[in-house]
């Protein structure tokens, strides 16, 4: 075991040191919100981490002769519980640098049942991007990415629920040009949703309105960006149903969206090789983003 755990901790500092850039954005006490956790994180092993309680990006910047003009923030997922830093996000990072992409790995703080606080994170990781970022190459587009938990972080930003919660800051304006989730959890529907992600987020005692009014299935509007699904039909942790019902809104609404069902792997795979389809998803998603170029 301590064998195993000095092995991720070396991949953690390894993935660490090829981020071109660690940036500190703010923590529980200079941020608009606190969570109210306090304490070091908790490392729980396979490079995630809970406790959270700063909002931390590690950049990957893309070479010039390969960028394509394109960054994009990545939001692990975790079910808001923690943060699955390793292959739903450094992993990541560092492949879509290689092949053109500026990438921002987002750990964000565990919100402890205060849903501004992971929102005005990402929201803050695409600000810090947009205007105080300065890259070798010049950044043409910048998306979101998300898995799981970290998915409905992602299209939570990208569809604006943190402004329409009251949130008037120039931060929470502020959209992505595109988004990609990977097996998102996006409903609130107590029939398909992942029950442990919202309790995380809002409280087992949420109501539905409350559960509504934080769900970017219902708080998707004009202004939501072109959009990438990527998922597996037999994932039993969270329904396919989320992607289906958020592709569909996106259509009823005329906004650019595609979805890409596998029939098997199940949830969570991330950049394992576990995914038989892992060659099929690289390629797929290269293939998308070379189409949302300027």
């Amino acid at each position: 075991m301590k064998q195993l755990l000095s092995v991720m901790l070396l991949t953690l500092m390894t993935m660490s040191a090829q981020a071109q850039k660690v940036v500190k954005l703010w923590d529980n006490t200079t941020a608009p919100h606190s969570s109210g956790l306090t304490g070091p994180e908790k490392d729980e092993g396979e490079v995630r981490y809970s406790n959270t309680t700063e909002a931390v990006l590690y950049i990957f910047e893309a070479k010039k002769k390969v960028a394509t003009g394109q960054a994009v923030v990545i939001c692990p997922g975790g079910g808001y519980a923690l943060v699955a830093m390793g292959h739903e996000g450094l992993e990541y990072g560092k492949w879509l640098a290689e092949n053109g992409v500026t990438a921002a790995v987002l750990k964000y703080r565990m919100p402890n049942n205060v849903p501004q606080v992971p929102m005005e994170d990402a929201a803050e990781a695409l600000r810090y991007m947009r205007e105080d970022y300065k890259a070798k190459s010049p950044i043409t587009q910048l998306g979101i990415m998300g898995f799981s938990a970290g998915g409905h972080l992602a299209a939570s930003t990208a569809v604006g629920v943190l402004k329409a919660n009251g949130d008037e800051s120039a931060r929470a304006a502020l959209r992505p040009d595109f988004a990609v989730l990977f097996y998102p959890v996006i409903t609130s529907d107590e029939q398909f949703t992942h029950k442990g992600t919202y309790n995380n987020l809002l409280g087992a005692d949420r109501t539905e309105e409350l559960s509504r009014a934080w769900c970017p299935l219902y708080r998707a509007g004009e202004d939501a960006p072109a959009t990438l699904m990527i998922l597996s039909d037999d994932d039993k942790t969270v329904p396919s149903q989320n992607s289906t019902f958020f592709y569909n809104k996106l259509k009823e609404l005329g906004k650019e969206a595609s979805i890409i069902i596998y029939p098997t792997g199940g949830h969570g795979w991330g950049f394992r090789d576990s995914l038989p389809y892992k060659a099929q998803w690289q390629e797929s998603l290269l293939q998308w983003l070379q189409s949302r170029k300027k």
